[in-house]
């Protein structure tokens, strides 16, 4: 994983919004749709979908559309990369 995408990464994960998110997907062991994060959390509407893109845009979250709604499934390759490269710091 190259600098640029822990960087991008780590900036997704910099938000607390946002690591609730990422924990109600560990809660669940499956999809969430934004209406489901919206009922979850207290955030509005559009608060929601932005971290939900920003998570999206980080590749933390994978997106898939389904008639009239979104659902998300957390991309677990991608956070044990990062998890392994910040694990390479340690040493």
């Amino acid at each position: 994983m190259d600098n640029k995408k822990i960087e991008k990464i780590s900036r997704a994960l910099s938000d607390a919004n946002r690591i609730a998110i990422l924990q109600q997907f560990k809660k669940r062991k499956d999809c969430l749709y934004c209406a489901e994060v919206n009922d979850l959390l207290d955030l509005t509407q559009p608060s929601v979908s932005h971290h939900l893109k920003q998570l999206v845009d980080a590749d933390l979250l994978l997106s898939q559309k389904e008639g009239r709604n979104l659902k998300y499934l957390l991309n677990q390759q991608v956070l044990d990369d990062y998890i392994a490269c910040l694990n390479e710091l340690k040493s």
